[in-house]
């Protein structure tokens, strides 16, 4: 008999390659079912969102409670010491006054001319801490800043200061204490 040749398939003719399934799989794959959680699993997740959230809050009532009770301790010390520099730099003025009186029998002159060197220290002080003076003879009575004492009949405009019995001050352009003052009023009014 004639031989006849073997059929191959080309899978079997190439050993090397791997050979893949020939059959396809039936069931398509199908995603993961997503699980819902439970109602009791949502609770505590919300339970402790809400509980982190009310430390947060504790927390941050706390901290603004410590700032306000800093904030009042510095304003209470800053009420309490807010004229130490302009007592210490006072301090000078009352030693001159002391050394002036401090002298048994010194000349009028002399006693003069101190007083005067304290009155410019005085006066520097002032100015050092915007302090001014309210002169206001002969200007225009201003209640903001004037307390008139009295009227006196004058030929000068109503309403003019006329004398001024006791200085006014200002302190940053604040009065602190108005100036007592004689105010003139038209004749036979």
């Amino acid at each position: 008999m004639q031989d006849i040749p073997e059929l191959t398939t080309a899978a079997e003719s190439k050993p090397e390659q791997q050979q893949e399934p020939a059959t396809a799989t039936a069931e398509p794959t199908q995603p993961a079912l997503e699980v819902m959680p439970s109602l009791e699993d949502l609770l505590k997740k919300a339970e402790l969102a809400a509980q982190e959230h009310h430390d947060a809050w504790l927390r941050a009532k706390a901290e603004a409670d410590n700032i306000r009770k800093r904030t009042q301790a510095e304003i209470a010390n800053a009420h309490k010491f807010a004229v130490e520099n302009f007592a210490s730099e006072l301090l000078a003025v009352k030693d001159s006054l002391e050394a002036a009186l401090a002298i048994d029998n010194a000349a009028a002159d002399s006693m003069k001319s101190g007083v005067e060197l304290t009155l410019k220290q005085l006066k520097s002080v002032f100015d050092k801490f915007n302090l001014a003076e309210i002169n206001p003879a002969g200007q225009k009575f201003d209640p903001h800043r004037h307390q008139a004492i009295s009227t006196v009949e004058s030929d000068a405009e109503p309403n003019t200061v006329m004398q001024v019995l006791q200085k006014g001050y200002l302190l940053h352009e604040r009065v602190i204490r108005p100036a007592l003052v004689t105010v003139a009023r038209a004749r036979g009014s």
